[in-house]
C-alpha cells in the first residue's frame, strides 16, 4: 500500500519518502542488530561493567592485604669507642638488630573479616551492574525499534496525505471541491513531513543512545548500524507478592547493602582490637672492643593518650550510616517494584483495548470516511479526521506495547532475573 502511494508522489517528495522508509528496512550491506548480539557487545566493551570488574579486583586484593603479617625490621649500626678512662680499649663496635612486630588473633580476624565482607559486596555489585546495564541496553533497544516503527508509520501517513493533496487539487482545478479543502490538505501533508523527519531523527537519536551504552568501537557496530525485530516479552507475571519475595532474595542491591554492613561492623571490631597493645619481639647482638652483648625484648606501646575513641565513634557511625542504608535500600527497591508492576497493568490494559477492536474500529472508521469521501458524502475534513485518528490510534498502541515491555524489563531488573547466555 506505501509503496503504491509513493509511486503515485512527485518526485522530489517521493524522493525523500523512499530515503526515510529505509530506517525500518535492515541494511543491505551489514546483518541487523540483534538483541543477543547488543548484550554481548556489551559484556565485552562497556565502561560501567569494567568499573564493576575492576572494584570487584580490588575487593579480592583487600584480602591479600588484610591477611599479610608486618613485615619484620632490621636495624644495622656501626661506629668507633674511645675509652673516657686510661687503660681502656678503644675500636670498632657493631650492632646487629631484629624486630618483629606480632598482630593480636582479634585484629586480624576482625580485618580479615572485613576484607571478606568486600569481596561479597564487590561480587553482588557486579551482578548490580550487570543487572542494569542489561536492563538498559534491553530499553535502549527496544526504544530503537519503537522509533523505527514510528518512522515508517510517519513515512507512510506522509505518503498517504500527499496523495490526498494530489486528489484534492485535482479536484479543485476541475471546479469540484472549493480552493480551502486544498488548503487543508497541504497544510496536513506538510505537518505529516515535519513529523516524519522528527521521526527520522529520533531513530538516530535512539541509535546514539543505544551505541552509548554497549559502548563497542566503530570496529564492532558500524555508524549506521540497524536493529532486528524482536519477539515481545511474555506479557503475564506472577503475583505482587511472589515478585517481592523473588526481589528479596536475589537483588544484588541488597547483598551489597548487608555486606556493607558486616563490613561497617568489622570495622568497629577492628579499631576496638586496635586499642590492645600490638607486643613487638626485638632481638639485637651489640660487639665491643671489650665485650659482645646479647639482648632479647619486647616492647609494648601503653594506651594512656590514645585510647582510639575518636576511630572506634567513626567506625560505629559508620555502621549506622551502612544499617540506614541498606534499611532505605530494601524499601525503595519494594517501591519500585510496586510503581513498575503499576505500570505494567495500565499498559497491558491498554494494549489489551487496542488489540480487542479499537484498532479495527479506527482502520473500518477510516475506510467509511474515504469511500464517503470519494462519493462525495462527506467533505475532506470528515476524511482527514478519520484519517488522523487512525494515525494517532497507531502511534498510541505502539506507545503502550513500548511502555508494555518498558515495565517487564524494569521488573525483570528489580526481580533480579538471572542473566541467559552472558559471559563474564
Amino acid at each position: 500500500m506505501t509503496s503504491h502511494f509513493i509511486r503515485q508522489i512527485p518526485s522530489p517528495s517521493r524522493a525523500w519518502l523512499l530515503a526515510l522508509a529505509m530506517i525500518a528496512a535492515p541494511a543491505s550491506h551489514a546483518a541487523p542488530l540483534t538483541l543477543d548480539e547488543a548484550l554481548r557487545l556489551t559484556a565485552q566493551h562497556s565502561p560501567a561493567l569494567a568499573a564493576a570488574k575492576a572494584r570487584e579486583q580490588g575487593a579480592q586484593a583487600a584480602l591479600e592485604t588484610a591477611l599479610a603479617y608486618p613485615n619484620p625490621e632490621l636495624e644495622l649500626a656501626s661506629g668507633t669507642s674511645r675509652p673516657r678512662q686510661l687503660g681502656g680499649a678503644s675500636g670498632r663496635n657493631e650492632l646487629l638488630g631484629l624486630s618483629q612486630q606480632f598482630e593480636l588473633p582479634s585484629l586480624r580476624a576482625a580485618r580479615r573479616e572485613g576484607a571478606e565482607a568486600g569481596i561479597v559486596s564487590g561480587t553482588a555489585a557486579l551482578g548490580d551492574a550487570r543487572l542494569n546495564q542489561h536492563s538498559a541496553v534491553k530499553q535502549a533497544f527496544h526504544d530503537v525499534l519503537r522509533r523505527q516503527e514510528e518512522a515508517r508509520l510517519g513515512a507512510e501517513n506522509h505518503a498517504l496525505l500527499l496523495l490526498i493533496r494530489n486528489r484534492v487539487k485535482i479536484k479543485v482545478e476541475v471546479g469540484e471541491a472549493p480552493r480551502y479543502e486544498l488548503v487543508k490538505s497541504e497544510a496536513e501533508s506538510l505537518a505529516a513531513e515535519s513529523a516524519a523527519r522528527s521521526a527520522e531523527l529520533r531513530v538516530t537519536q535512539a541509535r546514539d543512545r543505544l551505541r552509548a551504552l554497549i559502548g563497542a568501537p566503530l570496529a564492532a557496530l558500524a555508524e549506521g548500524f540497524e536493529v532486528a525485530a524482536e519477539p515481545p516479552l511474555a506479557a503475564e507475571l506472577p503475583e505482587l507478592d511472589e515478585l517481592r519475595r523473588d526481589l528479596l532474595a536475589r537483588q544484588p542491591l541488597l547483598k551489597v547493602a548487608e555486606a556493607e554492613t558486616r563490613r561497617a561492623q568489622a570495622r568497629v571490631e577492628q579499631e576496638r582490637a586496635s586499642r590492645l597493645p600490638q607486643p613487638t619481639l626485638k632481638l639485637s647482638s651489640e660487639r665491643d672492643p671489650d665485650m659482645n652483648q646479647w639482648r632479647a625484648g619486647v616492647v609494648l606501646p601503653l594506651p594512656l593518650w590514645n585510647r582510639r575513641a575518636g576511630p572506634i565513634g567513626e567506625a560505629v557511625a559508620a555502621k549506622h550510616r551502612a544499617e540506614a542504608e541498606a534499611r532505605q535500600i530494601h524499601l525503595g527497591l519494594l517501591a519500585e517494584l510496586d510503581q513498575a508492576y503499576g505500570r505494567y497493568q495500565i499498559a497491558k490494559r491498554q494494549v489489551r483495548t487496542f488489540e480487542s477492536g479499537l484498532m479495527k474500529e479506527a482502520e473500518n472508521a477510516m475506510k467509511v470516511a474515504e469511500a464517503a469521501y470519494r462519493f462525495g458524502e462527506r467533505g475532506i475534513l470528515d476524511y482527514l479526521d478519520a484519517q488522523r485518528v487512525l494515525r494517532n490510534t497507531r502511534v498510541d498502541f505502539l506507545n503502550a506495547r513500548y511502555e508494555l515491555q518498558a515495565a517487564l524489563i524494569e521488573i525483570e531488573r528489580l526481580r533480579a532475573t538471572p542473566i541467559i547466555g552472558e559471559k563474564s
